[in-house]
Formats: structure tokens, sequence, C-alpha cells
């Protein structure tokens, strides 16, 4: 660990829970959203002591999540869209908590924290399982196919674990037109996930044998 590291760590951390809250809480014109504190929570709780491990037992992991610099065109306009589907559907669940719009139970923004809860330690595990994880598309020096654990039931484990988190966080949100909005992520996905194998076949040694070996991509038995 670096304090260099430490520093980015902890900036973009607090950058992240800045930028979430005004784009939960300035919607709903209020602090007094009991949904928001609660995805917060859920979010960013596990995000810092997922970070913390990482820090001292993968520092060159957490470096490469830290790097969200996309080299690939095609995969930058999909995090910019990735990016826009955040904006909107955190804003619009503000706004219907602000104007009690459709109210979900409360038990739902429960059972969707308990998801999304479940969800993160699977993506913790994938994170484990997997060195070579980066936040972009591209292929490092050295890397080698994972087929073990969840890589040996889906070949995109990470993305099938984002899907689940993605999906639950309107329903924490307790906002049915958010969750309309985030409906788009499974279509992101699809794209990155359509060129990122492009890029692996060619690029990474035994990986067009993997994809013979490991039939599903995301859901098992579905896609």
């Amino acid at each position: 660990m670096t304090r260099k590291l430490f520093c980015q760590a902890i900036l973009k951390f607090s950058f992240g829970m800045i930028i979430v809250g005004l784009l939960l809480f300035l919607p709903a014109g209020t602090l007094d959203y009991w949904n928001a504190w609660l995805f917060m929570g859920i979010l960013f709780v596990p995000m810092f002591l997922v970070g913390i491990v990482m820090m001292f037992k993968s520092p060159e992991l957490l470096e490469k999540r830290l790097n969200v610099r996309e080299q690939q065109s095609e995969q930058s306009l999909i995090i910019k869209f990735g990016g826009i589907m955040f904006i909107l559907g955190f804003g619009v669940a503000g706004l219907n908590f602000r104007y009690g719009w459709i109210i979900l139970p409360d038990s739902v923004s429960w059972t969707g924290a308990v998801i999304f809860l479940l969800s993160y330690m699977l993506y913790a595990e994938v994170l484990r399982e997997n060195a070579y994880l980066s936040r972009t598309v591209e292929v490092q020096e050295g890397q080698k196919v994972i087929d073990t654990g969840l890589y040996g039931i889906v070949r995109h484990p990470m993305y099938g674990v984002t899907l689940i988190m993605f999906l639950s966080m309107p329903f924490v949100l307790g906002s049915v037109f958010s969750a309309v909005i985030f409906l788009a992520y499974p279509v992101l996905i699809a794209k990155r996930i359509s060129n990122e194998e492009k890029i692996l076949e060619t690029e990474l040694n035994g990986y067009a044998e993997y994809k013979k070996k490991v039939k599903y991509k995301v859901i098992p038995f579905v896609w």
C-alpha cells in the first residue's frame, strides 16, 4: 500500500458519496428521505470495507479498479450512457419521493436492500477470484483465463452480479419509475459484453476454448 493509492482511494470514495447524495437528496428536496439513507448505507459501507481489504491484500487490483479511463471508443460510449442512466434513475427516485407519485411499501425497500447486500457479497467473491479485473476492457500483461469458481458457471459473473445490484437499487429507493429507467442496464451490459468478448477472443490466449467450455455469459441456462 502506498500513500498515493490511499489518498486516491479516499478521494474517489468521498467524491462518490457526495455525488450520489446530491443526486438523491436535491431532487427529493429534503434530507428526510430514509430510502436514500438506507441505499447509501448499503452501498458505501461495504464499498469502504472491501476497499480496505483490497488496499492491504491486493493493492494492484485496487489500483486497476480505480482506473476508469476506458480506451475503447465503443466501451467509452456505453459507460457514458450508463452514467446518464444513473443520473436519471437517482434523480427520478428523489422526485418520486418528493411528489409522492408511487410510493412502494417499506417491505419492498428492505427486501431490495437484502438482495443488494447478497449480490455485493458475490461481487467481493468475484474480485477475490479474478486478480485481472479492471474497470476498463483490456487484456493485461500475463493475463490468464479464469475458469474456476463463479467463472466456471458463467463467463462474466461480474456483470451478472452488477445486474442484480443495479436492478435492486430502485426498489431500495422505493421508486417504480426509477426501476423502469434502470431496465436500460441489461441492454448496456449486453452491448459491452459483445464488444469485450471480441477483444478477449482475439487477444487472450485460451479464451476461445473457454467460451466452448462455459456456454453462458451472465445467467446460467438463460444467457
